[in-house]
């Protein structure tokens, strides 16, 4: 195929009938990954992609030496303490990744490290530069040091289909250990002595559905299967409560959770159930001293806090009770007092409970801003770790003195290049929906940028995931060039509670989208916005092929990441991954009729027409297990043979996962790309 022209997709008819009706699709041949001509498709796109950004090379290599020349490339983690030792992670200039290493601890202080100058004392745990070798693709799924600091547990994917090689790591003599377990999934525990790794494995479509219990010493195939969930939209987790009393085994779908404790000095026994599943009600548990902490919504929509007696987990008493304004989202137990993470009018919250005195809530001085508690692996201690940053506001690392109340500054991520956050100014604004609704904006600019402005606005709205105000190193190349920056806090995610998730899934799914229109009109009658382009990724991307089919006229271009936006196909068919368990966020269309019709309505890959179009990015990875890389390829396909417009331009990893490209560079490179096309979409 030549590059000069835009690929033109063979239509192969596949129709398939459900309810009554007929769902017709001319480029089903694309979900065949192993067909050698759908490997030459892709190339033909990415060659004609990069032919048609071709006159952006300059502007891209001028942004990627921007991102490069901020970030302080030689820099490192303010360091955690946890039992004997402080571990941190640093970078060093030209390399791809972290190194993650400890220190012998002295102290409550955290040790002071020179940038650049890695201690006489340190002990390299980790070189994510030497486990990545030659391999184009790089990403870790676990590091784990048991609590006797004596041992790690690391997983590595060299793929991007996050399956993971799990490997062991003696950290006093420094060697690795002989046991290897392949084909596991994120995360794993220890037990309390050390001797036992408690790890998870997903069935064929990728559910972690089986705990694996690992004595250390011992071949993968002597592993025991401790648990196994069968019901299909159930996830399976495993952790271990900050004290390092219970092991924490928990079995949870969107709507429904379920946990089971166990004595983690006593890793060969038996899990005990706190509370039976009930649809409908999610609950988390904690541990401190002779009770539980238990986060819960049984008959409490947004939430409440209760204890629980150890030895009666499944009896809960309220200690923080449900307000309708504020959304619980997260308890953390200690050996004095616990803390609360949760959500009100949009914005991020901390609550300290003492064991013995008055609760409190941290006082942050930017009216719009993202904090939480971050790096607190000590059950006893008399200080918080606290991650911090706002729109303008790098991302900055706080220690809380839970005594004097004060706030104490140890790391704020340097900016190069005279970044001033004075220059630069953040606002909150709210647009109406269309049935009345009050949806936050939140925006920054650079000072002095004259409005309207070219805006490129951001949005995702689905799985109660919330997009917090928060600072960008590459989002600087854009507010520099005179761009108003704004994330449409949309229903369906998280941000104002979980009434606001309620309201943009299943069959309201169609207000995520509105209020994106909506906050795109607010921007423009309110004089902030010129040209708008909408940006967002997975299922922000079917957003935007949802905005791009609602509004085409209102965007000046579409940048879809990984979408999801082939809804109805993927969701009709269970084989696929993760599509059982995403039926309680869009609707079983197997089943029900009404769910079928309705996401028909508004799946993007589904309502293409014949409208003029904005110009559209999609980017993709062929090794994405999340969002399958066929579902932008056949939206691309489908809108340059239907659609009027575009230009229409697709771009395929073809050795990455979900995330891209797993290097910094590389991932450096691919913002700048993106960030080009932006750009030149306004100029």
């Amino acid at each position: 195929m030549s590059s000069d022209m835009p690929p033109v997709a063979k239509k192969v008819v596949s129709e398939r009938t459900h309810h009554g009706d007929t769902v017709v699709d001319d480029y089903a041949w694309l979900t065949n990954k192993d067909d050698p001509e759908t490997i030459v498709y892709l190339e033909a796109e990415n060659a004609y992609t990069e032919k048609a950004t071709a006159h952006l090379a300059e502007l891209r290599e001028a942004v990627f030496q921007e991102i490069k020349g901020r970030t302080l490339e030689t820099d490192l983690s303010v360091p955690t303490r946890k039992g004997a030792w402080w571990y941190y992670s640093r970078t060093e200039e030209g390399k791809q990744y972290g190194i993650q290493c400890r220190v012998p601890a002295a102290g409550e202080d955290p040790p002071l490290i020179k940038e650049g100058t890695p201690p006489a004392d340190e002990r390299v745990i980790l070189d994510g530069n030497e486990l990545a070798g030659d391999s184009e693709f790089f990403s870790m799924g676990t590091s784990a040091i048991s609590p006797d600091g004596r041992r790690l547990a690391y997983s590595t994917d060299l793929k991007g289909d996050e399956r993971f090689t799990l490997r062991f790591k003696d950290l006093e003599s420094g060697e690795t250990l002989a046991d290897e377990i392949p084909g596991v999934f994120y995360g794993g525990t220890w037990s309390a002595d050390g001797s036992v790794f408690f790890y998870t494995v997903v069935d064929e479509t990728w559910r972690p559905y089986r705990l694996f219990r690992h004595e250390i010493g011992t071949s993968a195939e002597q592993d025991v299967l401790v648990f196994e969930e069968n019901d299909e939209r159930f996830w399976v987790g495993i952790g271990l409560t900050r004290s390092e009393r219970f092991l924490v085994l928990s079995a949870g779908s969107k709507i429904t959770s379920e946990v089971r404790l166990l004595d983690a000095a006593d890793p060969r026994g038996e899990f005990k159930i706190v509370r039976p599943r009930r649809t409908g009600v999610e609950y988390d548990v904690d541990h401190t001293g002779d009770r539980l902490l238990v986060l819960h919504n049984d008959g409490a929509e947004n939430f409440e806090l209760a204890s629980a007696p150890i030895d009666d987990p499944g009896t809960w008493t309220p200690l923080i009770a449900h307000r309708e304004d504020t959304r619980l989202v997260d308890a953390s137990a200690f050996e004095s007092h616990f803390v609360v993470a949760f959500r009100r009018e949009g914005l991020t919250g901390i609550r300290v409970v003492p064991n013995e005195g008055e609760a409190y809530e941290i006082a942050f001085p930017e009216p719009i801003y993202t904090a939480f508690p971050a790096g607190n692996p000590e059950f006893r201690t008399k200080r918080l770790r606290l991650s911090y940053t706002s729109m303008v506001t790098p991302p900055s690392v706080y220690d809380y003195e839970l005594a004097t109340h004060e706030l104490i500054l140890l790391k704020r991520r340097p900016v190069l290049g005279g970044y001033e956050p004075s220059d630069y100014e953040q606002f909150r604004e709210w647009a109406t929906a269309e049935d009345g609704t009050r949806v936050p904006i939140s925006i920054v600019r650079k000072k002095g940028t004259a409005k309207p402005a070219p805006t490129l606005l951001y949005g995702y709205g689905s799985y109660e995931s919330a997009i917090d105000p928060g600072f960008s190193v590459a989002r600087l190349s854009l507010l520099d060039r005179g761009f108003v920056f704004a994330v449409a806090h949309v229903r369906g995610g998280g941000e104002m509670g979980r009434r606001w998730y309620d309201e943009g899934k299943l069959l309201k799914k169609k207000n995520t989208f509105t209020d994106f229109v909506a906050c795109a009109r607010h921007l423009r009658e309110a004089g902030w916005s010129a040209e708008i382009v909408a940006r967002g990724g997975s299922a922000g991307g079917l957003l935007m092929g949802a905005v791009a089919n609602l509004a085409p006229e209102m965007f000046t271009g579409i940048v879809a990441e990984v979408p999801f936006v082939d809804a109805l196909n993927t969701i009709l068919d269970p084989s696929l991954p993760l599509t059982v368990i995403e039926w309680d966020e869009w609707g079983n269309p197997l089943e029900h009729k009404d769910a079928y019709d309705y996401i028909k309505s508004y799946t993007p890959y589904e309502n293409v027409d014949g409208r003029h179009y904005p110009p559209t990015l999609a980017l993709s990875s062929l090794n994405d297990t999340r969002v399958l890389y066929h579902e932008p390829t056949k939206w691309i396909a489908r809108l340059r043979d239907t659609a009027k417009g575009g230009p229409f331009l697709l771009k395929t990893e073809m050795g990455a996962g979900h995330g891209g490209r797993s290097g910094r560079y590389d991932a450096w490179h691919e913002e700048a790309f993106t960030l080009s096309w932006i750009i030149d979409q306004v100029r």
